[in-house]
């Protein structure tokens, strides 16, 4: 994420400190209410269905879970084998050596979410101990290579923000914000939800700002201009600026390959534990296929099947995304993201607005942290939420028409490295397939409930 924002230039920075304020603000106080106020397992399934009914929250649903094995097998698998074939050890593309790092990265993720909260939580968390210890290492050295060299990355840097700047980062840094309403997703399994759950909002909303604004600062401080891809730009900017390290610099950038390596893998597993507790609570009320799919392992306490489930569509999407452009990483890479971008953006349309709903519904449930200015607050903040969730979607799914409409130059396949048609087909035809599967799933699970009262309704009485 952080190479994909620095592509966009100095402005990305501007952009990044705007959608913090104008989008990140509102976004987690409208959820750290909703979610102290109603901490139950399943999270924005249950919102959405108290709110709506269960048609939309199985759709919603289907949505947010998706983009989790779309992501993990599309994206964060193709740059960790880009970090490790580049830093650790070679592995090709589309060699064996390629697909096996990439199966096994896959499936470490997903048993990395099958495993017991109790102990995968520490997994997760240690990952993401490495990611910010890569960052901060990264960051640091810039710094200690611009004060060395100069920042000579910057002079060259426009900072003035652009219309069609804003266009291209908006749908990035809005992936790249949401998500806070997620340890709802496991709420039954917290402690004391209601405490904390708008804490852990707050606490990682500063540090996810923080983590996202300096490093693409340190990036643009080193790179040159033109040299930043969304798959190596962050890895290409420590190899540059690690040169401070003369002979230390190989075994340092191997160590900090393996820990972003290790940052993407957890990464991927936090959001897994997350989407496949909402789908597996979808399943097991009845709106998904079969309500086995929702089944908690007695043991483990985690949804297995839905969890290899996840791990069949992650390596599905690998597959595909292998053969979408012919080996160009970076337009696989980014076509790929906007597919995940979109179908997350999407599940939102509803969960948003459901927020609303249940707060002028429902004002009798307690609701430990209140949004300022009561209901008011919680309206505007909710109405410039769901404002900027539509933009965001509308331009993940039809990039260049808004250029279009406001006449600024767009080349499509100068942009994306791929035609309009295939980028369409890859994500309105992954968008319409999503549909086709979520009806599918509760209409069968819908027919298999009548059919089975139906049968109770037609046995005689004893």
């Amino acid at each position: 994420m952080i190479g994909q924002i620095a592509t966009g230039g100095g402005q990305a920075v501007v952009w990044i400190a705007v959608i913090a304020v104008a989008f990140l603000v509102p976004y987690a106080l409208v959820f750290a209410e909703t979610g102290a106020a109603f901490p139950q397992e399943g999270g924005p399934y249950v919102w959405v269905e108290v709110a709506f009914g269960r048609p939309a929250a199985v759709l919603t649903t289907m949505f947010y879970w998706v983009t989790n094995p779309v992501w993990l097998g599309g994206s964060l698998v193709f740059v960790a084998a880009g970090a490790w074939d580049g830093f650790v050890l070679p592995l090709g593309s589309g060699t064996v050596a390629d697909y096996a790092f990439k199966l096994v990265f896959i499936w470490a993720a997903i048993l990395t979410a099958v495993v017991s909260l109790r102990r995968g939580k520490w997994i997760t968390t240690a990952g993401a101990g490495a990611k910010v210890l890569a960052l901060a290492l990264f960051t640091g050295t810039a710094v200690a290579y611009g004060i060395q060299h100069g920042f000579r990355g910057l002079q060259g840097t426009g900072f003035s923000p652009t219309g069609v700047g804003f266009l291209a980062l908006v749908p990035v840094l809005l992936f790249a914000f949401v998500g806070f309403e997620a340890p709802n997703a496991a709420g039954d399994e917290m402690i004391a939800p209601q405490r904390d759950v708008p804490v852990a909002i707050g606490v990682s909303g500063a540090i996810a700002t923080c983590c996202y604004l300096l490093p693409v600062l340190a990036i643009l401080s080193a790179a040159p201009p033109g040299r930043v891809t969304g798959v190596g730009g962050f890895m290409d900017a420590a190899r540059l600026v690690f040169g401070i390290y003369g002979d230390r610099r190989g075994p340092l950038l191997t160590f900090v390959a393996v820990l972003f390596v290790v940052a993407l893998l957890t990464q991927g597993s936090a959001w897994m534990i997350v989407a496949d507790r909402m789908q597996a609570m979808a399943a097991a009320d009845g709106g998904f296929f079969s309500r086995g799919l929702g089944a908690f392992h007695p043991r483990l306490g985690t949804p297995v099947r839905m969890n290899l489930l996840s791990g069949v569509t992650a390596t599905v999407f690998m597959a595909a995304a292998m053969h979408l452009a012919r080996g160009d990483a970076s337009a696989v890479f980014g076509v790929v993201l906007t597919v995940a971008i979109t179908t997350l953006l999407l599940s939102y349309l509803a969960v948003v607005p459901s927020l609303l709903a249940l707060r002028l519904r429902h004002r009798e449930v307690p609701r430990p942290y209140r949004v300022p200015f009561g209901t008011l607050g919680f309206t505007v903040a909710t109405l410039l939420v769901y404002a900027w969730i539509v933009l965001g979607s509308w331009v993940a799914l039809f990039p260049g028409t808004l250029e279009q409409l406001f006449g600024i130059p767009y080349d499509f396949r100068a942009v994306w490295g791929v035609s309009r048609l295939t980028f369409e087909a890859f994500t309105l035809g992954t968008v319409v397939l999503l549909l086709v599967i979520a009806a599918a799933g509760y209409l069968t699970q819908r027919m298999r409930t009548q059919s089975q009262d139906d049968e109770r309704e037609a046995r005689p009485a004893r």
